[in-house]
């Protein structure tokens, strides 16, 4: 394994160990469940919105290493942020999974540019965005891996 690698393990472990925003979030005024059928990985993640930006975010869930340390860093990145930048930012996110181009800036979510090796585990990575999607535009009914096409 080169350096790079290393290091983005590292960060997926980190985040799977030690994961941010774990818990319910008692001030939510949005929540979605997403569940991926086909590993069994579960995410429930809780916003509350300020106007149209996510003040608070948190997830809740069982799965994977990936699928949680991908929840998680998912979190400390839509913090802050209003719904269009967090569209793109799982553009990108999905851009990076699926085709394991690496973004020029190394950071956390580069991390996960290894999963394009592993194509079963990009529904893994992504399962924590289509919640926090469906969270965004209120939409009750449970995101699953099997209507995204991923």
């Amino acid at each position: 394994m080169n350096d790079l690698s290393d290091l983005y393990q590292s960060v997926i472990l980190d985040h799977n160990r030690r994961p941010r925003n774990r818990g319910k979030l008692p001030t939510a005024n949005r929540v979605a469940h997403g569940n991926n059928p086909s590993c069994g990985d579960e995410c429930s993640v809780y916003l509350r919105l300020d106007g149209d930006r996510v003040a608070e975010i948190s997830f809740d869930g069982s799965g994977c290493a990936i699928s949680q340390a991908s929840a998680s860093l998912m979190t400390t990145q839509v913090k802050g942020k209003s719904a269009s930048e967090i569209e793109a930012l799982y553009k990108n996110f999905h851009h990076i999974v699926t085709t394991g181009e690496a973004p020029e800036e190394i950071n956390d979510v580069a991390a996960f540019a290894g999963v394009h090796d592993f194509p079963a585990r990009i529904k893994c990575a992504t399962l924590g965005w289509h919640a926090t999607l469906n969270a965004l535009k209120g939409d009750p009914v449970t995101a699953t891996t099997e209507t995204h096409k991923d």
